[in-house]
């Protein structure tokens, strides 16, 4: 009995296993696995063994989470906008979340943490959602996405530049901080023309 249950453990453990390396980002590009942030969560549970290290793997989730929301949100905008300021605005979250995620993905590698690589339901339900809009509407929406979104996101990061247990985790968050408030006050500028 004992040996059956043995191998049944050694086979979901296998089964898992097989998932994660076939799920686990090779390039650090966005779009082209399938963890989702559940999935990294628990893999990264299991791997956490102080409060310290779980909280880096909640942060370094969630700043993933921040880039993949603006890269997929920055690549709407420019293809349904016809305004070239906003469409400016998402070449440039593209660009710069894109690295920033090649950034934390090397170093949720030498952490051993895992990233999500893809939106989950609720982000992919949101992005349908925002995707219906059309016109000034969206170009309203779209900023304001962005307003809100950066100045949560320099909260999240300012803290952590301050207070995290690892100082990699603390300088890639005190380094991305020029970058977001630059995000920030471009989308200011784009809020302020385009608000009605």
């Amino acid at each position: 009995m004992i040996h059956s249950n043995n191998v049944w453990l050694q086979g979901v453990l296998l089964s898992a296993t097989m998932f994660f390396y076939i799920a686990l980002p090779d390039t650090g590009k966005v779009g082209k696995q399938s963890i989702v942030k559940s999935f990294a969560a628990e893999l990264n549970e299991a791997k956490c063994d102080t409060t310290d290290s779980q909280k880096n793997a909640e942060f370094l989730i969630s700043a993933a989470e921040i880039n993949l929301d603006e890269i997929t949100l920055g690549e709407q905008a420019q293809q349904k906008s016809k305004m070239p300021d906003i469409i400016e605005l998402g070449k440039m979250m593209v660009k710069d979340h894109q690295q920033l995620q090649d950034e934390l993905t090397s170093l949720a590698r030498k952490q051993s943490i895992t990233l999500p690589a893809s939106a989950d339901k609720n982000a992919e339900a949101a992005y349908k959602k925002f995707n219906n809009a059309s016109g000034a509407d969206f170009d309203v929406e779209y900023c304001d996405m962005m307003v809100n979104g950066h100045r949560n996101a320099i909260k999240e990061f300012e803290n952590e530049s301050l207070h995290s247990s690892d100082p990699e985790i603390r300088q890639f968050a005190a380094n991305a901080l020029p970058i977001l408030q630059k995000h920030l006050d471009h989308s200011i500028t784009c809020q302020k023309k385009y608000q009605k």
